[in-house]
């Protein structure tokens, strides 16, 4: 017997069940876009991506290897939320709601304009360092809190994998993914590098991501917290970044006795807090000792004793000032005589400022100009994050400058902003009635 309602009738009743389904499905495989992207921006580095065949940090190879997959993700991500708008209009107007990001990716795309019309190298450089970070708050500060917390589920699992990677690497003395120039590694350098490819690009986010958990960032419960930070602290010895070093030690320091100051005065002291306290006061002098005796601080304290020159190169650096004049570093040294000095000067490896080594490669105009856009652009995350975001940019601040940090191709000022935005996440305000 055929069904007396017309078929129309039917499909109204099919047409939503479907409709609802098929979003579902665009939301799943959306979810798992930004999980990968997540992955790959925090976890791959270039020593990974040379040991699947590609040649990133190098100046041989093709072009399109010269850009990070995270950055490729990001741009296909924000093209998505275009087509899945509708109207490309509203994701552009969305995106003009926070300008400093906007600026920063506009600028790295200055600056690679800049850098070819001198005919300079490291055109990628400005794409990854700059638009792939301006890029990360566009993408993310408008995502709901579920997709945010499976982010930082992402973001834990990754640290916690370059930790133990970082401490296997110290035991064997093996580095498994380690910073390579076309394929060569400095084979004087023993600290560890992990995931994040640079040993003080690691040292930096380890660092970072230290203070951040200590300042009550994430949704880790209080004991996994304490046993991510001491990982952590552990970790970052292997990394060899004495000045992170100091850095964690310092404010985390004032961050202890500012709540431990803040407890006592409360006057409510857990007796169990009170135990564990008494408990770690004992262990830690052990367990430090018996690191000690196993050799375990060793490469770290050979760098204090002996830096291999990095003091020496912070020193000479500045001496390249009194060979340039001023009119050039005005508006762009040129880049053949800088190579030259920095060779004179032994330099090769690196200007160990990210400031300074802009100056001597874009000028003194070019360099105010990145160092407002990236200022803007932490002040703008920090302002949309909840509290506790200034002391982890505090330490980003002063380590990026211990290194040549932003002046190189990274894509670590991407990885900080991801960490900010989802172990602070936004505020969701309430919207007035």
């Amino acid at each position: 017997m055929m069904d007396p309602r017309p078929a129309s009738i039917g499909h109204r009743f099919d047409a939503p069940q479907r409709a609802v389904a098929g979003s579902g499905v665009i939301a799943r495989a959306e979810a798992v876009a930004f999980l990968l992207w997540t992955l790959a921006l925090v976890g791959v580095s270039g020593g990974l991506l040379w040991a699947l065949g590609l040649n990133y940090d190098g100046i041989s190879g093709s072009a399109p290897s010269k850009i990070h997959p995270a950055t490729y993700m990001a741009v296909a991500l924000f093209g998505w939320v275009m087509l899945r708008a509708g109207n490309p209009v509203i994701p552009v107007a969305n995106a003009l709601t926070r300008p400093a990001s906007v600026l920063l990716a506009v600028c790295g795309i200055l600056l690679l304009v800049l850098i070819a019309a001198r005919g300079g190298t490291g055109l990628a450089g400005s794409i990854d360092t700059f638009v792939l970070a301006g890029l990360v708050p566009i993408l993310l500060m408008d995502r709901d809190d579920a997709t945010l917390g499976r982010l930082e589920t992402v973001f834990h699992l990754v640290m916690l994998a370059n930790a133990l990677l970082g401490l296997y690497e110290a035991v064997s003395g093996q580095r498994f993914f380690p910073f390579r120039f076309d394929g060569v590694a400095f084979e004087t350098d023993t600290r560890s590098a992990a995931l994040q490819g640079h040993p003080l690009a690691n040292a930096t986010m380890t660092a970072c991501y230290i203070l951040a958990l200590a300042k009550g960032g994430g949704r880790l419960a209080p004991p996994l917290r304490a046993g991510m930070i001491a990982l952590q602290l552990v970790a970052l010895v292997t990394f060899g970044g004495r000045s992170a070093t100091v850095t964690t030690l310092v404010l985390g320091s004032g961050v202890g006795l500012f709540a431990l100051n803040r407890t006592l005065r409360s006057g409510r002291i857990p007796l169990a807090g009170a135990a564990c306290a008494c408990f770690a006061l004992t262990l830690v002098p052990l367990a430090v000792a018996a690191l000690a005796e196993i050799g375990f601080f060793d490469t770290l304290l050979s760098r204090f004793v002996s830096d291999g020159g990095s003091a020496q190169a912070r020193v000479d650096m500045l001496a390249i000032f009194d060979a340039i004049p001023l009119r050039q570093l005005m508006f762009g040294p040129d880049l053949l005589q800088v190579s030259t000095l920095r060779r004179i000067y032994g330099l090769e490896w690196g200007i160990e400022n990210s400031i300074i080594s802009d100056v001597f490669y874009h000028g003194v105009l070019v360099t105010a100009v990145l160092v407002l856009a990236v200022g803007l652009y932490l002040a703008e995350v920090a302002r949309t994050c909840r509290r506790g975001v200034w002391l982890p940019i505090l330490a980003f601040v002063i380590l990026v400058n211990t290194f040549e940090g932003l002046a190189g191709k990274t894509t670590m000022l991407a990885k900080f902003a991801l960490m900010l935005i989802v172990l602070f996440p936004p505020v969701r305000r309430a919207p007035r009635l």
